[in-house]
């Protein structure tokens, strides 16, 4: 009998088997394989795509994590994973899982130290400003500063481990006995025909539903009209697996949006040019929030506006910073950016009213001076002023990826609806119940691959059953 993906029945055959099989090339996934690998496991790692891509690649690639190596190189004091953890359950207003919070934050850090030591990924800290919501500057990227390199190094570890990453395999069934122990999964191939692969554990690695329009519609109705700017391959097959398992679900209506994706480009502009002094106004012209509060709930702020779209103002001194992230300057190839002396060519580059704009510039003018307040509670005071030349980006708001799942241990095993663990099933990154709560305004910056990694590492670490 198959239910919901599921298979009670005994496999018809078996075409190969591994001790560990993990669904997923993405962060997760591959930093599992690592691990498993590591411990003496024979690792499978399936990929329902030609190519390794996913949610990792279309990333900034910033992974935040307290008390490294790498943070006291470079002088900073972040010596606790304690100051993490309530850094998180600050952002959520404590509607984090606590469990899971105090997990990742402790777990992040020792991941980030052991990929570089076995696998000699390098880890660079970014300190030139801090992202909402973090007390001290814990950003770890690879050189390149892209999820795209994060990707392929992981992949190049993967590759010199001798880890298979079998590609255009996408799963399409498990087999699972009465205990509920998985036996095998099967895979769908391009010609049309399946392969049954036995494993003595399963790894889910594989996100949350982001792409699964019916399914966001149901648990995330706020964003349903939002473009989403994840894989179209994120279906939510973990969780649907899942629930037919009995499994544990949580926080399925928390996500990560974005409150800035060039529009129609649909390229990520950094958050960075709003901690840096930028503005967001709506097509009168107007500010409509706090663009300190978090880019993940300006998604519904910036989506709520008229069309749905607003525009980053910024000018040539945070324009000439944000060149440094490979996104902004593709932007900038790409035409997205518009530049402009004055107030008045401003207007005309963006078609906003000028009267309103050049009025809402000289309220900044006045936050920035102390002289008067924000409404919206924004301090303007720690950076300089907007001046012209003026630059400026028609943004939209966005859906990222889903931020609930399955309720895992802190071995990463996937628990019951009562609290009891699968006998050989494990989970991580968006599969798994993140760390930002049931809200969008939960999310912590980073908090994707924050859970990706620390939860593959987990996962990969005690998947020897």
């Amino acid at each position: 009998m198959t239910l919901g993906g599921i298979s009670r029945d005994t496999p018809p055959r078996i075409d190969a088997e591994a001790d560990v099989v993990i669904i997923g090339a993405g962060a997760c996934g591959l930093v599992a394989a690592l691990r498993a690998k590591a411990a003496g496991a024979d690792v499978l790692v399936l990929e329902r795509d030609a190519s390794p891509s996913g949610s990792t690649s279309m990333s900034s690639g910033f992974v935040p994590a307290p008390a490294t190596r790498f943070q006291r190189a470079i002088g900073v004091e972040d010596d606790t994973p304690e100051l993490f953890e309530a850094d998180l359950l600050a952002k959520s207003k404590g509607k984090s899982d606590k469990r899971l919070a105090r997990l990742a934050s402790r777990t992040i850090g020792p991941a980030l130290e052991w990929l570089a030591d076995a696998h000699g990924l390098d880890w660079i800290v970014l300190d030139d400003f801090l992202y909402p919501g973090h007390s001290r500057h814990r950003m770890h990227a690879v050189p390149e500063k892209t999820g795209a390199a994060l990707l392929a190094r992981l992949l190049t570890a993967v590759e010199q481990a001798d880890i298979p990453v079998v590609t255009d395999a996408p799963v399409t069934k498990l087999f699972a006995d009465t205990d509920n122990r998985i036996t095998a999964v099967e895979i769908s191939r391009p010609d049309g025909h399946t392969e049954t692969l036995g494993c003595k554990a399963l790894i889910l690695a594989c996100n949350g539903y982001g792409g699964n329009r019916e399914l966001v519609a149901r648990h995330i109705p706020e964003i349903a009209e939002g473009m989403y700017y994840g894989h179209e391959g994120n279906k939510g097959d973990a969780i649907l697996w899942g629930e037919a398992l009995g499994a544990e679900l949580k926080h399925l209506s928390g996500y990560q949006g974005h409150g800035s994706l060039a529009h129609p480009h649909g390229i990520l502009i950094s958050w960075a040019l709003m901690m840096e002094g930028g503005i967001q106004v709506n097509l009168e012209g107007r500010r409509f929030s706090n663009e300190h509060g978090g880019y993940s709930e300006q998604a519904v702020h910036v989506l709520g506006q008229p069309d749905g779209v607003a525009w980053d103002i910024y000018d040539a001194r945070i324009h000439a910073f944000a060149l440094g992230f490979p996104d902004y300057a593709e932007a900038v190839k790409a035409g997205a950016i518009r530049e402009a002396s004055d107030v008045s060519g401003l207007a005309k580059v963006t078609g906003l009213p000028e009267a309103a704009l050049a009025e809402t510039l000289g309220d900044i003018a006045r936050y920035q001076s102390g002289e008067a307040d924000d409404p919206f509670s924004r301090d303007f005071t720690g950076k300089p002023g907007l001046a012209p030349p003026y630059y400026a980006v028609k943004v939209t708001g966005a859906l990222f990826h889903t931020q609930g799942g399955l309720m895992i241990d802190d071995e990463a095993r996937v628990l019951d609806r009562a609290g009891k663990p699968f006998p050989n099933l494990f989970a991580g990154g968006g599969a798994a119940c993140g760390v930002s709560g049931p809200e969008v305004s939960g999310y912590l910056s980073g908090n994707g691959l924050l859970t990706a990694i620390a939860f593959g590492y987990l996962a990969g670490s005690f998947c020897q059953v």
